[in-house]
């Protein structure tokens, strides 16, 4: 099926907005700094990581293919009072200058392009030496909130199966979470890995805030708005009925791969 992210951006903008502490502390300790200097965040979606790398002090273009999540960041940034460009495209067709950015970054959102393109556009736009980083994250926790929600999302699926989100279903092996093929295309387009490392961090949830979590998720943006909202709805009264207003405390991991151009 098509996965649509405008179908749930309401969910993404409001409920997927956690990026945590570590991550930017992970760079700094690795000397990565963003003062002054210029990224362009590929599939930057409502703009999370291309308004913390704002407050960095870079000159940030987020690229995004869906103008109901380029909407969403942009009504966030006004909000915030950032200057932010966002171009409504897919990497491919970016048409950004060759050779002048100095960081390309890629939040949870690598598994879903076209990877050969997207390289290509990469070397294009990278300076010499610049900084390919590639991030993800997502929960890991097996309690009983996780397990009866995937549960409850497997039987809205057509196979009533839950399958790893874009080309990460077709990967057999990972390191630190991403699929070993991305490794050896990454050296075959001459960016160089540096480091790739992971690191865990909690969220914390009330029903309310898990039930919209989980509407921002992938496997909700393949199914008709009716059957969206009877499962939200669904989930939301079991939440309730056996947790009460219990808050969730969810164990995530963020997987982070650091490269440079040669």
């Amino acid at each position: 099926m098509e996965v649509n992210f405008g179908n749930v951006a309401h969910h993404y903008a409001k409920y997927r907005n956690d990026l945590p502490d570590e991550l930017f502390a992970s760079f700094k300790v690795r000397d990565l700094t963003f003062h002054d200097k210029k990224v362009a965040d590929l599939g930057s979606g409502t703009g999370i990581l291309s308004r913390a790398l704002f407050k960095e002090g870079a000159a940030v273009t987020g690229i995004e293919p869906s103008r109901e999540l380029i909407q969403k960041a942009e009504e966030i940034d006004i909000s915030e009072e950032m200057t932010i460009k966002y171009v409504n495209t897919g990497v491919e067709n970016a048409n950004l200058d060759s050779n002048s950015y100095d960081y390309v970054t890629v939040l949870r959102a690598w598994h879903w392009f076209d990877r050969e393109k997207t390289l290509e556009v990469i070397n294009q736009i990278l300076k010499r030496n610049g900084k390919l980083m590639v991030m993800d994250s997502g929960f890991i926790s097996q309690e009983s909130l996780i397990m009866d929600t995937l549960d409850m999302i497997k039987a809205y699926m057509p196979d009533g199966k839950l399958k790893a989100a874009g080309s990460k279903a077709s990967s057999t092996q990972r390191i630190n979470g991403f699929p070993v093929e991305w490794f050896k295309e990454w050296e075959d387009y001459g960016l160089d890995l540096n480091d790739t490392y992971k690191f865990n961090y909690m969220v914390s949830f009330s029903n309310e805030e898990w039930t919209g979590r989980v509407g921002s998720l992938s496997w909700l943006s393949q199914i008709q708005e009716s059957d969206r909202r009877k499962l939200l709805k669904q989930l939301y009264s079991h939440l309730n009925k056996k947790f009460n207003d219990t808050q969730h405390d969810i164990e995530h991991a963020c997987t982070v791969a650091l490269l440079t151009k040669r």
